[in-house]
């Protein structure tokens, strides 16, 4: 059997979407719809009912899901270990699977990725850019093998995902701002007073941005805020360092641009630091190679 029809089959069923299935697999659509077809063929079953909005698995389908599973998974295994026989001379070999929020992917893995290929020169690390919720749906297809989640709290019954480590936040704003110099006779500010100023922070469903802006409004009283949501980081960054308003970013992701004087710090209350969450399937296998790169993660966080 092609386990690439499983690989799309599976891809389906947690996506239920031959569209959003194609988009991960980086296949067309007429491409997934066939393998599921030769799939349902071979088996001589039906494993989708299609519906207007999309797919859903049939009881016989479920069924096939789970065993779908654990031929590739046991595919995975295999590679690693034809990869380890075929001359690496001992040495851990093979492909990881990464994603993480923005946040993490500019500030912390490039070098995470940098220091692994000095020590684990045979492992390639594939990364992605990814939320929360689309990392976990990723875990569960097994698109993924790991997974940082920036969550101070995270359950999901199939995903494991034990704290990493914390990223510590900042407020930052233009030197220029205003709130980069309060009145000597009143230095620091409250939230009231920042619940009066014009933000512009990273896309809702950012964790620590919408803890923020939770806050903020506990602080408004009913006023409304004026607050700008970007879907890159870098854009928040311009925008405050043109003077036009506030962020709450990670202290990695504007460290350079503090001690060049770019941005200055807001002088007021203390945001707390959020939670780096290291995310598996628990009843997949962790290959070595991931098992590798997961042991490096620690050391490129603070302490």
């Amino acid at each position: 059997m092609d386990t690439r029809l499983l690989r799309t089959f599976a891809t389906v069923a947690r996506t239920g979407n031959l569209t959003a299935a194609a988009e991960r697999l980086h296949l067309v659509q007429s491409t997934v719809t066939a393998h599921v077809q030769a799939l349902e063929k071979e088996l001589d079953l039906r494993l989708f009912d299609r519906l207007p909005r999309g797919v859903v698995l049939t009881g016989a389908g479920r069924d096939v899901l789970a065993q779908a599973e654990a031929v590739l998974e046991a595919e995975a295994r295999l590679r690693t270990v034809a990869a380890s026989a075929g001359g690496a001379g001992g040495r851990v070999t093979g492909r990881v699977v990464l994603a993480a929020g923005e946040t993490l992917v500019s500030a912390r893995l490039p070098g995470v990725v940098a220091a692994l290929r000095r020590s684990h020169p045979g492992i390639e690390v594939d990364l992605h850019t990814m939320g929360t919720a689309p990392a976990v749906a990723a875990l569960r297809t097994g698109e993924l093998d790991l997974a940082l989640l920036l969550e101070d709290e995270a359950a999901f019954p199939d995903i494991e995902c034990p704290p990493l480590a914390r990223e510590p936040l900042v407020l930052v704003c233009s030197p220029r701002h205003p709130a980069a110099t309060r009145d000597a006779a009143d230095p620091v500010a409250g939230w009231a007073d920042l619940a009066r100023e014009d933000y512009f922070l990273h896309e809702q469903g950012c964790s620590y941005s919408d803890r923020f802006v939770e806050r903020l409004l506990a602080a408004a009283g009913g006023t409304p805020l004026r607050i700008t949501r970007f879907g890159s980081l870098e854009a928040a960054r311009s925008c405050v360092a043109a003077g036009l308003g506030l962020s709450l970013l990670a202290r990695a992701n504007v460290a350079d641009a503090l001690a060049a004087g770019r941005l200055a710090q807001v002088p007021g209350p203390r945001f707390p630091d959020v939670t780096v969450r290291l995310a598996r399937h628990r009843r997949r296998w962790v290959s070595p190679a991931a098992a590798a790169l997961a042991a490096e993660l620690p050391h490129h966080f603070p302490h």
